[in-house]
């Protein structure tokens, strides 16, 4: 790792005006997997901003919508009452997200900004990767790749987006409110993420001199169910080679609305809108379920190693919605 500059920020315009004025400066907070990349050799920055103790901690439920600020942990939005009583899906999401050790340092904001685990990405002897190299090629489309994407990818770039609690954010409709040097805006979640298309390189529409202060999340109505599902290689410490978030409103056997976002399979945390369009009005059945994962997963690019994605993610989209439906044949 190279000598950089550290600088603590004691306000949140402090830290945009601090990225302004230095274009290759970062931001250090927990979740971000910034130090990792610094001690790959992947990322140099000179400066590093530690954003940490800015007051963006809180969570705060106000009518039908939980307010999380940026900084909150992983720990602290699973174990708030709201999130327990009303969103089964984001609180499984994080328990299934990372140990109770990095639960308690990692933050909201900080996991919706880590970085993907590519091998490729992450390793700057490779020479072929649009990520870090814009133009140089994907060295994951030809090599190893049974951890990348097969939704949202191409010849481009198959790097897979790792967050978990950001599929269940997808599928909730949450928004992001983004601090700027002269202005503050609100982008929703499924609209921040980027897939690679022909910029790899950027995977999110947060520009260089912005924050993340809050995310903002609509509560379901009272009637819903919901869950989250995580099939992985193993039971710990390990990331997902498909995931399900799913909500229901269920009346009378038919389905009244229905939110589906996928994970472990997409460049981006995948909203899964074919699969609402298959389920909304239809009997909550196997056969609807089946339908619905059909048309989600019929648009995959696969290379070799990923070609398995695509039956395993009908599978455990299936499953949830058997699971969160209470169908089961």
């Amino acid at each position: 790792m190279r000598a950089f500059d550290y600088v603590r920020a004691t306000d949140t315009r402090e830290a945009v005006r601090l990225l302004a004025e230095d274009p290759a400066a970062s931001c250090l907070a927990g979740g971000t997997t910034q130090l990792d990349l610094m001690k790959d050799g992947v990322l140099e920055p000179p400066r590093l901003i530690d954003i940490t103790r800015l007051p963006l901690h809180g969570i705060e439920r106000r009518g039908e919508t939980l307010h999380v600020g940026a900084l909150a942990t992983m720990e602290e939005l699973a174990a708030e009452a709201t999130v327990t009583e009303r969103l089964p899906m984001v609180r499984e999401s994080l328990l299934l997200g990372a140990s109770v050790q990095l639960r308690n340092m990692a933050t909201i904001g900080g996991n919706l900004l880590q970085r993907t685990r590519c091998r490729y990405f992450r390793d700057p002897t490779v020479g072929a990767c649009n990520k870090r190299t814009p133009g140089s090629g994907c060295a994951a489309v030809q090599g190893a790749a049974r951890m990348h994407a097969v939704l949202g990818a191409s010849e481009q770039c198959i790097a897979l987006h790792a967050s978990d609690l950001a599929v269940a954010l997808v599928a909730l409709d949450a928004v992001v409110h983004i601090q700027g040097l002269s202005q503050a805006r609100t982008v929703p979640l499924t609209d921040f993420y980027l897939t690679a298309d022909d910029s790899p390189q950027r995977e999110n529409v947060l520009e260089h001199a912005e924050l993340i202060t809050e995310v903002e999340i609509p509560l379901p109505p009272p009637a819903a169910r919901s869950g989250y599902l995580k099939v992985r290689d193993r039971a710990s410490y390990e990331f997902a080679l498909a995931s399900a978030a799913v909500l229901l409103v269920v009346e009378d056997g038919t389905i009244r609305q229905a939110r589906v976002g996928l994970g472990g399979v997409g460049t981006k945390p995948w909203r899964a809108y074919e699969a609402e369009q298959v389920l909304t009005g239809a009997c909550a059945t196997t056969a609807t379920f089946q339908d619905a994962a059909e048309a989600t997963m019929h648009d995959a690019f696969t290379v070799p190693g990923t070609a398995f994605k695509v039956p395993l993610a009908r599978r455990t989209l299936v499953r949830e919605l058997q699971t969160v439906s209470g169908v089961t044949a």
